[in-house]
């Protein structure tokens, strides 16, 4: 039986796709970008009940080839038909897979290109790599116009990251998959590297392997699936599913308590802080350029996850409309989690209570770089949102001393430094969809004599720009979301706050602003989605947050949305090269007033 939130099947795809297609929205004159589900009102989601018919409705984004129109368009899924179609000027949609592979397989054919990398003594393009990146509003040609490194192997199979075509860039134009400029800044080589990660690519020797690890539940998991639905001790939630966001929460309860509405990730900015220019055009907007659902990966038992595993599938659109499945996109299993609470009595010794936790993650590859994604739920209403971040570094040859914006890493080849801004949305809704957050942190006690007095200062936030706060190590801030009739909360604890290190002047701080804090709070919009704006391929302003903030709306006693800004400040080491080795952030949202006293007391001991 279909839920309103459940995501859309690859019957429901190629459903959406015909209706457009009869509206002349096809192949070879138009790409579709993405076809996502159009989540339905919060009131028509509360109010629905097993066996009650569902609307579904589809929102998609194409553009025409040929004239470089992009439309936006709902068709009803249930009805058959296009319910609304936009043309939406002066804007690029996000970048397709087929449009990566496309391009890749066409410029490696390029008689210019072949003719250049020739040059270079390359003979082989079968082992080149040519690995697409977008623009910011500063596209030296009109259109829809990509540039592309040069990557090569050192034999099939090999890592395509190993050996850059360093100060080679090729301009295309993607929807033509035409080449409009070989950019030739000079050979500066390619020094002899240790580049190979997988064991039949080195010669290393390997360690003796430990002894095996079996996690055993004879009865089972704890939890239970129903569809897209799941339960586990206290806890029951929708899992979900998008194109552009990936892994998405909803409908988070503790028994039938509201926590959160909905939890995702909503953009993902990583801007190199490169200057030279190999490196100047390089800033990704990993969800609004490519979409965390379409590079989402299969995972596989014993490797990705370890235990009693129950998994979901997921499906996405190519740009032809059909759809593209991806078995495996969603781990849900248990993990102990070492000591929950425990004391030692002189008389009665110790009682000690084991703290589990469900867990469910994704995996997401963006060419070089992956992603595993992980929330993770707790025995005491805790609720746990981490990233891993791993993969290849981009690393450049260099002539003479290293640059400085880099760490050296191999022969004569430095990375640089980087930065993986991460936004989440956050939508609570704290026993209800009324909520303040308030501002908590930890001051002295004026004159006191002892200096030893602390005590926490409150503030609500009441505007959206009071709304607009940074993380403060010196006092220990957090924000909590207070149900003001109950007095219940749930705190977010902010972990891996990064700072932007951004001058106003920067193209990056300007079409993404959102970065530039680490909280934001506004109203809950249904249209208010990408912080850094719908389009950000090729876009010149954040047309997300620092709009909607502008008008300042009341955030007090309101059904708000919390966008937290976290990230990696990644500094390269040796020991991130040829593979990095996991860096790993999270945040928290805790329970703070919510229970009356610990929640797991009724743990069986």
């Amino acid at each position: 039986m279909t839920h309103p939130l459940d995501p859309l099947s690859a019957d429901e795809i190629r459903a959406a796709a015909a209706i457009l297609r009869a509206e002349g929205v096809a192949r070879p004159d138009w790409r579709i970008a993405t076809i996502a589900l159009v989540e339905p009102r919060k009131d028509v989601v509360a109010g629905h009940r097993p066996g009650h018919s569902v609307l579904r409705e589809a929102a998609v984004t194409a553009w025409n080839l040929r004239e470089g129109t992009v439309v936006r368009a709902v068709v009803s899924l249930t009805g058959g038909s296009v319910l609304d179609w936009a043309i939406v000027p002066g804007v690029q949609p996000n970048v397709t897979v087929d449009e990566w592979h496309e391009c890749d397989a066409a410029m490696r054919a390029h008689p210019d290109v072949v003719a250049a990398l020739r040059g270079r003594g390359i003979d082989d393009p079968s082992l080149t790599l040519v690995d697409v990146w977008t623009y910011g509003a500063d596209a030296p040609y009109p259109g829809r116009v990509g540039w592309c490194d040069v990557w090569l192997r050192a034999a099939p199979g090999a890592n395509p990251y190993a050996h850059p075509v360093a100060g080679l860039k090729l301009i295309v134009d993607l929807n033509t998959m035409e080449l409009r400029e070989i950019v030739d800044r000079g050979d500066p080589g390619r020094p002899e590297v240790t580049a190979e990660y997988a064991a039949d690519h080195t010669d290393l020797p390997t360690r003796e392997p430990l002894r095996p690890l079996h996690i055993h539940q004879p009865d089972g998991p704890s939890f239970a699936l129903d569809g897209y639905g799941l339960t586990w001790a206290n806890w029951n939630l929708r899992v979900g599913f998008t194109p552009r966001e990936g892994l998405v929460l909803h409908q988070l309860r503790w028994d039938e308590r509201p926590v959160a509405h909905r939890l995702s990730f909503a953009e993902m900015v990583v801007p190199y802080r490169d200057p030279t220019p190999e490196h100047a055009d390089r800033t990704a907007f990993d969800i609004g350029e490519w979409g965390l659902g379409f590079m989402t990966t299969s995972l596989t038992l014993g490797c990705d996850c370890l235990g009693e595993i129950r998994y979901l599938d997921a499906c996405v659109n190519d740009s032809a409309g059909e759809p593209v499945e991806i078995p495996n996109a969603i781990c849900l299993h248990e993990e102990d989690d070492g000591v929950l609470w425990k004391h030692v009595d002189g008389e009665r010794g110790a009682e000690v209570r084991r703290s589990r936790r469900l867990v469910i993650s994704s995996h997401v590859t963006v060419a070089n770089y992956d992603y595993l994604i992980y929330w993770r739920l707790y025995l005491d209403g805790r609720i746990e949102c981490e990233v891993r971040a791993t993969g290849i570094m981009v690393t450049t040859p260099f002539v003479g001393e290293a640059p400085e914006y880099g760490t050296v890493v191999d022969t004569r080849t430095y990375a640089p430094i980087h930065q993986h801004f991460i936004v989440a949305r956050l939508d609570l809704d704290v026993d209800g969809e009324r909520n303040t957050v308030v501002m908590s942190e930890t001051e002295l006690v004026p004159d006191d004599p002892t200096g030893m007095g602390l005590r926490q200062r409150r503030v609500p936030l009441r505007t959206e720009q009071e709304g607009i706060q940074d993380v403060s190590w010196a006092t220990q801030r957090t924000w909590k979301v207070v149900n003001p009739e109950r007095g219940t909360a749930y705190t977010l604890v902010p972990g891996a706050a990064i700072p932007p290190l951004l001058p106003e002047h920067a193209p990056v701080l300007r079409r993404a602003r959102a970065i530039a804090h680490q909280l934001w709070v506004t109203p809950f919009a249904r249209d208010e989605r990408w912080p850094c704006g719908e389009f950000v391929v090729q876009s010149a302003e954040d047309t997300g947050l620092p709009e909607w903030t502008a008008e300042d709306r009341g955030i007090e006693n309101e059904d708000v949305v919390l966008w937290y800004v976290f990230g990696i400040h990644h500094v390269p080491r040796p020991e991130d090269w040829p593979v990095m080795p996991v860096d790993t952030v999270r945040f928290d949202l805790k329970p703070t007033g919510f229970f009356r006293s610990n929640p797991a007391l009724d743990l069986p001991g």
